[in-house]
């Protein structure tokens, strides 16, 4: 485990092709030509870090327009506070308390697991972060249906065959009071 010294820390990660072709297969992507975290750790005492930096990537995905395969920058900012699970509650009540006023909400901390802040970790969830959920083509165009022609041309027309077929014969009318 690596200690954090009072000057803070500082870490470039770059992901290789296992780790590539693994975060892929997470995020249901088609590839992830690279990912590269820059982050800086700033202790702030109280047992508690600031991890402030940047993940930058390419990732490839497909269209959801024309289904051409495509690539897509990623470029999320990082700035999360860390502390230890026994200061999480209270440190989420004041989280709570700052979303009554107009100021803008902190967000939560997040815990520091077993003394360890996993900057891997972090890097991985920004790069999930910053994945466009509907990536499409710049020049993709989706054109509506054409209106049916023929009013009895239309999904249910099959069922409204089978709702006629099936009226009984010499069906009794109900009686009115």
């Amino acid at each position: 485990m690596l200690q954090i010294p009072e000057s803070g820390l500082h870490r470039e990660l770059d992901a290789d092709d296992a780790v590539r072709k693994a975060v892929a297969d997470a995020a249901g992507l088609r590839e992830i030509f690279s990912a590269h975290a820059s982050l800086d750790v700033t202790p702030k005492g109280g047992g508690r870090f600031q991890v402030v930096g940047r993940v930058w990537g390419r990732v490839g995905q497909t269209c959801v327009v024309t289904l051409d395969p495509i690539e897509n920058d990623i470029d999320e900012p990082i700035d999360l506070i860390f502390a230890p699970p026994e200061q999480i509650p209270q440190l989420a009540d004041l989280v709570d308390d700052a979303a009554e006023g107009d100021a803008e909400i902190p967000d939560p901390p997040e815990p520091i697991e077993n003394g360890v802040i996993n900057l891997g970790r972090v890097a991985t969830d920004a790069l999930f972060l910053g994945i466009d959920p509907y990536p499409r083509r710049p020049d993709a165009v989706f054109e509506t249906p054409a209106a049916i022609a023929d009013p009895e041309d239309h999904p249910f027309a099959a069922l409204k065959a089978l709702q006629l077929d099936a009226k009984p014969t010499g069906a009794k009318k109900p009686k009115s009071r």
